[in-house]
């Protein structure tokens, strides 16, 4: 299983996400930073803005040889960024 964490600053407040990747899915959970529960997201219900901060991530930790390319192209499969096939 692998886990990525990242936050963001909302006029909420600082908001923290976690990603988790395990059986060939994704599951992402988040809260703010004075709310002790974390909450999941339904797949189907994560803002793009989310996918695309994960998808940062995930390449960056590509970029240093730490995940396999399968993860970048599976999260560019789920945006719809995925190059075209000749």
């Amino acid at each position: 299983m692998e886990s990525h964490e990242w936050n963001e600053r909302t006029d909420e407040g600082k908001r923290y996400f976690r990603a988790s990747y395990h059986a060939q899915k994704w599951t992402i959970l988040t809260t703010l930073k004075t709310d002790p529960d974390w909450e999941r997201l339904e797949t189907d219900q994560v803002p793009e803005e989310v996918w695309r901060a994960l998808r940062d991530i995930i390449w960056r930790k590509y970029q240093r040889k730490r995940l396999p390319w399968e993860r970048v192209a599976e999260l560019d499969k789920i945006l719809g960024d995925e190059p075209e096939e000749k």
